[in-house]
């Protein structure tokens, strides 16, 4: 079945980066989109990036822009999210997903998502 492993969360300071991995199983990866989102303490899931199945990207929301990097490596199944001059506010449960239908971003519903790895942004 469809399954994803996030990885690579953790606590970081104030401007620091991480890289987060999304591992993926159970369908053809490399023919599928890949979002990004997150999820902070009391508060929406929010969409964050997408990545198509040709490396297109689509930013759900502006923040991100110059911050966060999405991309993906198909020979390993695998995407990733790197995000550099981390603020408190990233702090919060990040996941990746896809939809069954193999639709593209950013036309795409998403219903097969991870269990997440937290994310948080200290001093």
């Amino acid at each position: 079945q469809v399954q994803f492993v996030e990885s690579g969360g953790g606590l970081v300071q104030p401007g620091g980066s991480l890289k987060l991995s999304c591992a993926a199983s159970g369908f053809s990866f490399r023919d599928y989109s890949i979002g990004w989102f997150r999820q902070a303490p009391g508060k929406e899931r929010e969409g964050l990036l997408c990545i198509n199945s040709v490396g297109g990207k689509t930013y759900y929301v502006d923040f991100v822009k110059g911050r966060f990097t999405i991309s993906r490596d198909n020979a390993k199944n695998t995407a990733y999210l790197q995000m550099n001059n981390l603020k408190h506010e990233d702090t919060a449960v990040y996941y990746c997903a896809t939809d069954r239908y193999g639709n593209e971003c950013p036309d795409i519903v998403y219903d097969y998502w991870g269990q997440g790895t937290q994310v948080t942004v200290s001093s």
